[in-house]
């Protein structure tokens, strides 16, 4: 099978790729990345060698490449990992997050569809659900109700997959997972980032009273998901990925601050972040009963092993806490507290 991955040297992305490559032998990955901040080649290394991998630097809003792609490596299907996806970011540069994730999926589908590929499967995100109250979860059927402009693109991919189901009944699969943790996730997102400024000596910043609560799920857990639904999913339908692990944002940082023993006092409160989600929580009943998948790894040890990863890879991150990361941080968290 030859498979088209987009967004394949991000967090998740690249982690798919590694799990395919080492899964199934009889798959050939070509890698598509614009090579954004979050795109890192260096979370590929150990598959650079590997003869079934092919990476091509582009963006999925080209149209000729894509086209090109798709014709010469006589690609079999697409799973879209391609997407901005910091709501802090998407807040400052809404238009950004259009483009990528509304009209490149919509790019990728177009010429699917004209190729007649066999099965394109959207990575989607619990945030298209909007917030959750103290009770209940989202199910696949729960409406869409986005609430910032990343979670509002998203939907909309989402959307277009649905139409180019019913309409040209194309065969496409959307996934809609809860919080992914785990090696190689860009330092901007919740648990990287209080790992790094904690070996660093810096304050953690955490939005409000930090009593957010998200569904975690091991990134691990989430590509054995992706490669069963890629595989043996109904097109047309919505799988919902969850971790069935809630942990209000504070405890996830104090634990972090105990695995690495230090202190609490790192700890700083900052202005909620507007549109700010109270709380997610998946029901995967669909996922579980149709296709036999559960989460694998307990959230325990699978932060443990993530805050090591990112204490025995220093030299990863700190090559990319520079620069143009560094202005956003700032741009983010500066005016804050």
């Amino acid at each position: 099978m030859n498979v088209l991955v987009t967004g394949g040297a991000g967090f998740i992305g690249s982690n798919f790729v590694r799990y395919l490559l080492k899964t199934h032998a009889d798959v050939r990955v070509v890698n598509l990345d614009k090579l954004t901040y979050a795109g890192n080649l260096d979370s590929l290394t150990d598959v650079s060698g590997d003869s079934r991998h092919s990476f091509v630097r582009g963006d999925i809003t080209d149209s000729r490449l894509v086209d090109s792609i798709l014709h010469e490596h006589r690609i079999d299907g697409i799973l879209n990992f391609a997407a901005e996806s910091h709501v802090d970011r998407s807040i400052l540069e809404p238009d950004v997050f259009v483009a990528t994730n509304v009209m490149g999926t919509h790019n990728l589908l177009f010429l699917a569809r004209e190729h007649k590929l066999s099965r394109f499967l959207q990575v989607s995100t619990d945030e298209v659900y909007g917030s959750l109250g103290a009770r209940g979860k989202f199910h696949e059927d729960t409406p869409l109700a986005p609430n910032s402009p990343y979670s509002a693109a998203k939907a909309s991919a989402d959307l277009l997959c649905r139409a180019y189901f019913r309409t040209f009944d194309f065969p496409v699969i959307v996934t809609r997972s809860s919080n992914n943790y785990g090696p190689c996730q860009f330092p901007e997102k919740l648990i990287p980032l209080m790992t790094i400024n904690a070996l660093e000596g810096r304050p953690l910043p955490v939005y409000g009273d930090g009593k957010h609560v998200r569904d975690w799920l091991h990134v691990e857990d989430h590509c054995r998901a992706i490669d069963l639904i890629f595989r043996e999913g109904k097109p047309g339908e919505i799988y919902n990925i969850g971790g069935g692990c809630e942990k209000r944002n504070i405890d996830v940082v104090r634990h972090i601050l105990k695995i690495l023993n230090k202190s609490d006092s790192l700890v700083r409160f900052v202005k909620e972040r507007p549109g700010h989600d109270r709380r997610y929580a998946m029901d995967i009943t669909r996922l579980r009963t149709e296709l036999n998948w559960r989460p694998a790894v307990d959230f325990d040890e699978g932060l443990r092993r993530t805050v090591r990863w990112y204490v025995e890879n220093q030299s990863w991150w700190k090559r990319v806490v520079t620069g143009e990361y560094l202005k956003m941080y700032d741009r983010i968290y500066g005016s804050k507290g």
